[in-house]
């Protein structure tokens, strides 16, 4: 029941206090008569700036592109150039094994 009342007063102390506190917004002439109009900005036509973005985002994407893929060819080539040189290191080791079998063989 206390709840209750507590309520009750503090719901009433709120409005008291709003109704109190309300403040009216007053403009002086002489204040409205010193603003100036802004300058006219002349309008981007919808087609011209449609254009413009248009034009500037395949440029963005198209040079991103461009490092990714430069950067993908990069690796995809030192990978290959690695794969070559040890592709020729296990052909020469396999070339020096055969040598020494075949001295071997002549040998017997």
């Amino acid at each position: 029941m206390s709840a209750r009342t507590i309520l009750l007063r503090t719901a009433a102390r709120t409005t008291a206090a709003s109704t109190t506190a309300t403040r009216s917004f007053q403009t002086s002439p002489r204040r409205l008569a010193e603003a100036a109009p802004l300058p006219a900005r002349k309008p981007v036509g919808a087609f011209r700036g449609g254009l413009f973005g248009f034009l500037f985002g395949t440029t963005l994407t198209g040079s991103a592109v461009y490092y990714y893929v430069l950067s993908e060819y990069k690796a995809s080539n030192d990978q290959l150039t690695e794969d070559i040189y040890t592709l020729q290191k296990a052909t020469q080791q396999l070339s020096t094994h055969l040598a020494t079998l075949e001295d071997k063989v002549q040998k017997k």
